[in-house]
């Protein structure tokens, strides 16, 4: 079914409308390049840039400071009084103590448990730091008291 409406001709669609623009621009586009376009021929005929380099006078002036004699300035005279006071010091010794070697490792005297087993072979367990024959490898958790299981 056809519209009553529309007239008798025919119109183009719109993207046949594209078909002349875009020839167009294309041709331009060339045309463009083409002009731009550097010609070999011509390279004589540009005059250059820069004028070529030819000797020139250049004349130089230099000035010599020469040195200014100063006068020295006259001596100055310096007064100094001196007072002399008598203190009395009284002069004290300081003993400084030995630092005490604490030994985290380990607890007092010379009882060494290699490992639980030991300790508890001895009667000695749980072992508290500080105690003889404590470590830190027979404390577990790090709470100061070691062999305290089994």
């Amino acid at each position: 079914m056809t519209n009553p409406y529309a007239t008798g001709g025919r119109t183009a669609p719109k993207w046949a409308r594209k078909r002349y623009v875009l020839p167009a621009l294309g041709l331009a586009f060339l045309i463009g390049v083409g002009a731009g376009g550097e010609d070999s021929s011509a390279k004589g005929d540009a005059k250059p840039l820069a004028a070529e380099a030819r000797p020139s006078a250049t004349v130089t002036a230099t000035v010599t400071a020469t040195p200014s004699v100063e006068a020295e300035p006259a001596p100055t005279v310096t007064v100094t009084e001196t007072e002399t006071a008598r203190v009395k010091v009284k002069v004290t010794e300081t003993v400084t103590a030995e630092p005490v070697e604490e030994d985290y490792s380990g607890g007092g005297g010379s009882v060494y448990y290699q490992n639980c087993a030991a300790a508890r072979a001895d009667g000695a367990t749980p072992v508290h730091r500080g105690d003889p024959g404590y470590g830190s490898h027979l404390d577990r958790d790090g709470d100061g008291v070691g062999c305290e299981w089994g």
